[in-house]
């Protein structure tokens, strides 16, 4: 075969990358079709706003799970004492639901943020897919939570009124020192990662 058909036929031969693109989702093949920025384009190059996003996402994600933590061993320690539908039950489930919605949605869209690249369009891609698989159930959570609360509510209040009392709002503070000084250290981790992209 001369030089000259050799050529031919490697002209019409798709270079690997366009070959994995044809066989990719359309998700990836979206990314890979898209403008090539630091940040998804929605955000339409404002930095900041990526800088905000993707520190409220992480920290809300690291926070869920904290609360999720804390909720199911308190649920573990007291299982003999707190049966099934008293309001200490109830409104460990209430918590835990509602912290398990926010820690699945917020955290799919972390992921996404903190690993966008369209460089990666493959890996990008299949963030975005994981993203839409994961945010029926996280809403599913919070609808079955609202559910539970609306339920449980007449009880609760009636249980409530029986001996009213202020509570101290304070008890748990030190936890929730824990959870600023994570925002805090989060927020300027997300800083500095959109200022060195």
């Amino acid at each position: 075969m001369g030089r000259r058909g050799l050529a031919s036929r490697l002209i019409k031969l798709p270079c690997q990358p366009e070959m994995m693109m044809h066989n990719s989702s359309f998700a990836a093949q979206a990314v890979a079709d898209g403008p090539q920025t630091i940040a998804p384009p929605s955000f339409n190059g404002m930095g900041w706003l990526v800088v905000t996003n993707l520190a409220v996402m992480t920290i809300a994600t690291l926070i869920g799970v904290m609360v999720i933590v804390k909720l199911v061993g308190d649920w573990w320690k007291h299982r003999r004492q707190d049966v099934r539908f008293s309001p200490a039950a109830i409104y460990r489930f209430l918590g835990i639901m509602f912290a398990a919605g926010i820690t699945l949605r917020c955290g799919a869209e972390a992921v996404n943020l903190w690993g966008w690249n369209p460089h990666d369009p493959l890996a990008t891609g299949m963030y975005l897919t994981a993203k839409r698989l994961i945010d029926p159930i996280a809403v599913s959570c919070g609808i079955t939570a609202l559910m539970v609360y609306i339920l449980s509510e007449p009880g609760m209040i009636e249980q409530q009124r029986k001996e009213p009392f202020p509570v101290d709002m304070w008890l748990a503070w030190p936890m929730v020192q824990r959870m600023l000084w994570l925002g805090l250290s989060t927020f300027v981790a997300a800083v500095g990662v959109v200022s060195t992209r």
